[in-house]
């Protein structure tokens, strides 16, 4: 059977990482924390971890999701200034359409208001998710933007293993759009390939027999790539996909979003297990 596992954003600024865990920065001498920590996500990438391991050979592909940001992003503070033009909106503000044509909220640069709009009255247009400020996470070529070091080494020793390497897919580097889904960004840029719907990775995920996911969170990026595999894949394909319920954890205060979620993608006929059942 061509099992393959699929790990969504299992970085360091998701991490709910022990105080012990957590490295010092080199300049200050401070530890470094995680961004944007997840309840439960560390125990959950250390039982990832401990399936690869257990799995080894019979995992026939590893996929590995990277959020990608650059610091000045539409979901961070620093792109955005209140209705006096001096204060940024607190991380977890959310941001309407109206409350920018209100002036309640404006970009900082005054000449992206018109794209800002578009943008966001085409997101409210999908039902799917308000605009978030997030805390900067992610961001390129930071401490946060790596893999958990666990849940690394047991890739690197399965890819050592194997003589072949773990897949990896960087989604969102472009600032003008949320990309939480692996598979494409909530309003695809029409001038920028990487936003729009990933074809070859939809076609490597879907050659699986049996595709394990877990990461984080369940409340956002696990649910919005789940959705869109659902969404691209043939129906028939769902019972493929089983989704590691003890390796996912919600942010915090939308865990109703991933019980629904949950739900709705077993009712569409994706399974739900514990990585202890492999």
């Amino acid at each position: 059977m061509n099992t393959q596992l699929l790990l969504i954003d299992p970085q360091n600024d998701f991490c709910d990482l022990p105080e012990e865990g957590l490295p010092q920065h080199p300049a200050l001498g401070t530890p470094i924390r995680p961004a944007l920590p997840v309840a439960g996500a560390h125990d959950d990438l250390l039982r990832a971890a401990a399936l690869v391991e257990r799995l080894g050979a019979r995992l026939q592909g590893i996929t590995v999701t990277l959020d990608s940001h650059q610091r000045i992003d539409i979901a961070h503070p620093g792109f955005w200034r209140d209705a006096s033009g001096q204060a940024a909106p607190a991380p977890f503000t959310p941001i309407t359409a109206a409350e920018v044509r209100a002036g309640t909220w404006r970009p900082r640069e005054a000449a992206a208001l018109p794209r800002v709009l578009d943008y966001l009255d085409a997101l409210e247009a999908t039902g799917r998710y308000t605009l978030m400020v997030w805390p900067v996470h992610c961001q390129m070529g930071s401490w946060g933007q790596a893999v958990h070091a666990g849940l690394q080494a047991a890739l690197d020793r399965w890819a050592d293993a194997q003589g072949r390497s773990v897949q990896i897919v960087s989604k969102g580097e472009n600032p003008w759009t949320e990309h939480y889904s692996a598979l494409q960004a909530e309003v695809p840029d029409a001038q920028d390939a990487r936003t729009q719907l990933n074809r070859p990775l939809l076609a490597a995920l879907g050659s699986a027999d049996q595709l394990l996911i877990a990461g984080e969170a369940g409340s956002h990026c696990v649910r919005a790539t789940v959705e869109h595999l659902v969404e691209h894949l043939p129906a028939a394909s769902c019972a493929k996909l089983v989704l590691l319920r003890d390796c996912i954890s919600p942010v915090a205060g939308f865990e109703a979003a991933q019980d629904a979620f949950f739900a709705a993608m077993q009712a569409r006929g994706v399974r739900l297990a514990l990585s202890t059942d492999f």
